[in-house]
């Protein structure tokens, strides 16, 4: 049987700018890195020779938010192909705010690529609730999501 989520993993292809933008714009806190290599971590990566730097952050003390991975390969060149909700993967990571309206000024004045306005959606109707949110790119042009749950009077 699966139990929780241990980790959400991204690709990255700069580990030091994307530790900064995690902790630093995003306001994760930053838990440990570590570098895998060696024979196990050929066959799980499926490459001879992989090495890779892996850091990990975390927005929550909660046993139940996972932390974002970092993994920045260092044996191999990547792909630098930005996200795409309407392509086969992951689609986006999403966090949690009381004020999204502040984040998505911030995040603005910050320069960060903000993919819309913060949008309201009400599903209600179909027992999920309502919730503000809108799509934003860390660095490698990744899609992330900002959200707040709201009440509707």
């Amino acid at each position: 049987m699966v139990g929780r989520i241990y980790h959400v993993g991204l690709t990255v292809s700069d580990i030091e700018r994307s530790i900064a933008f995690y902790r630093d714009v995003l306001g994760l806190a930053y838990q440990s890195q570590i570098v895998m290599s060696g024979p196990e971590t050929d066959v799980l990566f499926g490459r001879e020779g992989s090495s890779a730097k892996v850091a990990y952050l975390n927005g929550s003390t909660s046993v139940d938010a996972p932390p974002i991975e970092l993994i920045q390969f260092e044996s191999a060149a990547v792909d630098a192909i930005p996200s795409d909700l309407f392509r086969t993967s992951i689609s986006e990571v999403c966090f949690q705010t009381d004020d999204i309206d502040a984040e998505y000024a911030r995040l603005c004045e910050l320069g960060v690529e903000c993919l819309s306005e913060p949008q309201l959606f009400d599903f209600s109707g179909q027992g999920l609730g309502a919730s503000r949110a809108f799509y934003f790119r860390d660095p490698d042009g990744i899609v992330l999501e900002m959200m707040q749950a709201v009440q509707l009077d």
